[in-house]
């Protein structure tokens, strides 16, 4: 796997970032964050942006995006019970898919990086994005 571009560990660079609360139950054995709750928190962050992008009332009824790949990077242990904000945008937008760049702060430091792959499915099969939606996509890019 290989580690991060530069751009994708600076707060700025993603259009959408959200504050979250860590909660005890996401700690190990070791008082860190567990990879679990990393995982949760960037799932959290990429609805809310999913949402934003295609609200649910506003796309047809045959039409569903799914998660294909994520791939996280852990960069830094997370410490509980501090907050922390992820920030999202869209790096790539394909002709039936987009990834979601995700980076986690705590205390100022990136402890982790998340790249999610969206398909976009019509009746059951990957189609291509409509063009209201690549319009949408585009608002939210990621700067490098």
């Amino acid at each position: 796997m290989s580690r991060p571009e530069a751009w994708q560990l600076v707060a700025e660079n993603y259009p959408v970032s959200v504050v979250m609360q860590t909660r005890f139950q996401d700690i190990d054995p070791n008082r860190h964050l567990n990879n679990v709750a990393f995982a949760s928190l960037f799932e959290n962050a990429r609805v809310r942006l999913n949402r934003e992008l295609r609200p649910w009332n506003d796309r047809p009824k045959n039409e569903r995006s799914m998660v294909a790949a994520v791939t996280i990077n852990y960069l830094h242990e997370g410490q509980y019970p501090d907050d922390v904000e992820v920030s999202s945008g869209v790096s790539k937008i394909g002709t039936s898919s987009y990834v979601i760049a995700q980076a986690m702060f705590q205390n100022g430091l990136c402890i982790a990086t998340c790249d999610s792959v969206i398909v976009c499915r019509t009746d059951g099969e990957g189609k291509p994005l409509r063009a209201p939606v690549v319009a949408a996509l585009e608002k939210m890019r990621t700067t490098a």
